[in-house]
């Protein structure tokens, strides 16, 4: 490979799209993948389906990027869901909206994407080496020369793009190798931590409802208990606490707060689309129905059978009580536990547990109209390695394919302007 040429380092999503949009334009691309397949975190994304994008309003887009969004406002209005699902439409992958605006593929396999996106690669002639890992990235008087590869070889490049990902999901090749570069070629790395992540619990009887999907509830979250934020939608309880849609989004908020040592609880509405006094008519309508029975026997009507064990021992109702001997007061307890069933945050899984990784390479040098280093000539960065993250629903994969597209288009202009 000659000097004047570009390389990417990372196959996923922003390094698939960067190598192919540059190597559209006529440049010599080679893409350097450090495990054995290209798209590994994109064959996992969306429980295996792969959530591509959101149909959100473009403009209303960079509100779901709680990490440093304003700094993608030109890339996202450049290479839009629009733009992205016409793109994988015309690679013969057509695709759908789904509750929240979520876009997935109408085969609901991740793997077609993968798929097609190596199509893609092929038809631009892109180079792959798979199974390389690159040991460093060679720079001399603030110009890109090249990288050096684990094994010793050097590849010359007048442009380098950086699409490593974050420290998440190790497995799929993410393990923090792009804040290294950064690092030692001058960048500053804004602190790492979980932005997408289950969270840990207190108490005890979240391991009795582990695997209890609930949808249509709303997880609020409280901090030194004032509330912060609240999100509607799809929650999962497992063996060490909460996961699912409104838990991760609410998780970065979470793990920011218990980093500096606040006290974190959720309150869980389970009935939100009742206000309490609608609740209230709800469950004398339910125990008049069954007056008669014992209070253990009142709740199927109500709430999931693995979670009514739990609401009788927090409610602190005897569970043998005859339904019409429980008394007004009792009833309106119930009503706001239903309303309003906490849970103790005491930490997030660990970063390598993470969806998406939030902090990394600093915005502040980076050019955000061509994804260029502001230290370095021929340098780029793309995707997850950018200290950019967003909520749940598509919008991280959004991010890195727009990211990719941007500087996969730039590089290729600086290599062929010298060409």
């Amino acid at each position: 490979m000659s000097v004047g040429q570009l390389i990417v380092i990372g196959g996923g999503a922003a390094g698939m799209m960067a190598a192919g949009q540059a190597a559209l334009m006529g440049v010599e691309v080679l893409l350097l993948e450090k495990k054995g397949t290209l798209g590994r975190k994109i064959a996992l994304s969306g429980k295996g389906r792969c959530n591509l994008t959101n149909e959100e309003n473009i403009t209303e887009f960079i509100r779901h990027y709680p990490g440093n969004g304003r700094f993608l406002q030109g890339v996202l209005r450049e290479f839009d869901n629009v733009r992205l699902r016409r793109f994988f439409a015309d690679l013969g992958v057509e695709t759908k909206v789904e509750r929240g605006g979520r876009v997935f593929p109408v085969s609901d396999n991740a793997g077609i994407i993968v798929k097609v996106l190596e199509k893609f690669l092929h038809q631009a002639k892109v180079k792959i080496r798979t199974g390389t890992t690159v040991e460093e990235i060679l720079a001399e008087n603030g110009r890109i020369k090249g990288v050096r590869l684990a094994d010793g070889e050097t590849l010359p490049a007048r442009a380098v793009i950086v699409c490593t990902g974050g420290s998440s999901y190790p497995a799929t090749g993410s393990t923090g190798d792009g804040f290294n570069f950064a690092r030692k070629l001058g960048h500053q790395v804004t602190p790492l931590r979980s932005a997408l992540v289950p969270l840990r619990t207190a108490e005890d009887w979240v391991k009795d409802v582990q695997g209890l999907a609930l949808r249509n509830v709303e997880a609020c979250l409280l901090v030194a208990g004032k509330k912060q934020a609240s999100e509607f939608g799809e929650m999962l309880f497992t063996h060490f606490g909460v996961s699912g849609p409104i838990i991760l989004t609410l998780s970065r908020l979470a793990g920011e707060a218990l980093g500096k040592g606040q006290a974190v609880r959720l309150e869980i509405n389970l009935k939100p689309v009742l206000s309490p006094d609608k609740l209230d008519i709800r469950l004398q309508r339910d125990f008049q129905a069954c007056s008669n029975k014992q209070f253990k026997n009142s709740l199927n009507e109500l709430l999931p059978k693995s979670l009514i064990p739990v609401i009788i021992r927090l409610s602190g109702i005897n569970p043998e009580q005859v339904i019409h001997q429980i008394t007004r007061d009792e009833r309106k307890k119930l009503g706001q536990l239903l309303q309003g069933l906490p849970l103790t945050v005491t930490s997030t899984l660990p970063l390598a547990a993470a969806i998406v990784t939030a902090g990394g390479v600093e915005v502040k040098e980076i050019n955000p109209k061509t994804m260029a280093s502001k230290i370095i000539d021929g340098l780029y960065w793309a995707g997850e390695v950018v200290d950019v993250d967003g909520v749940t629903g598509g919008y991280n994969l959004q991010a890195a394919f727009a990211m990719g597209y941007r500087a996969g288009r730039a590089a290729g202009q600086l290599v062929l302007s010298e060409v």
